[in-house]
């Protein structure tokens, strides 16, 4: 049976309980851990060891390149491409270039803002293991959960299960595939 679960499943009562657990799970030397609670819980990153995205340097790096590409366009367009002077304005107009070059760092910084989040947040994911176990449909409402995943390597089904017993939760499942 070992071979055919996905983790052993934790269930909790209070928000303070699965943070305690999760440290204690850490401080234990387990890595691919997860955490289900009804609501944002802000410690839990810190209790599990989750460390902390890349995604802000994706959007910076996509606003510079939307910003770079906005002002190499009008650059390419007004000076090398189709250099007409209108108005008495120079072919590099900075001020007339401002705009359409800030609203691309905006439209660039917002796909890979949104796109960025989907791809490493591992969506669409419509299917989840955890989801075979029928008490787990209360951690939208009122329950907390907290999995320890058969991939971990550290992983041994008999004593993580043991081990997951210890931490006070209210009842342990075994997660099949």
């Amino acid at each position: 049976m070992a071979k055919n679960i996905y983790g052993i499943l934790a269930e909790f009562d209070t928000a303070t309980q699965l943070v305690d657990a999760a440290r204690k799970v850490r401080d234990a030397g387990y890595r691919k851990t997860d955490a289900f609670s009804p609501f944002p819980l802000h410690e839990i990153d810190e209790a599990l060891g989750i460390k902390r995205s890349i995604l802000p340097y994706l959007i910076f790096a996509g606003g510079i390149t939307g910003l770079l590409a906005g002002f190499g366009l009008q650059y390419f367009v007004h000076v090398i491409d189709w250099p007409i002077i209108v108005g008495g304005r120079p072919h590099l107009s900075l001020p007339a270039f401002v705009p359409p070059a800030y609203e691309l760092t905006i439209l660039f910084s917002a796909f890979v803002a949104v796109f960025g989040m989907l791809f490493l947040n591992g969506l669409p994911s419509p299917y989840h293991p955890v989801f075979n176990v029928p008490r787990f449909a209360l951690a939208t409402r009122e329950k907390f959960f907290l999995v320890v995943e058969a991939a971990d390597e550290k992983f041994d089904h008999e004593e993580t299960r043991k081990f997951m017993e210890t931490l006070g939760a209210q009842e342990v499942f075994d997660v099949p595939e």
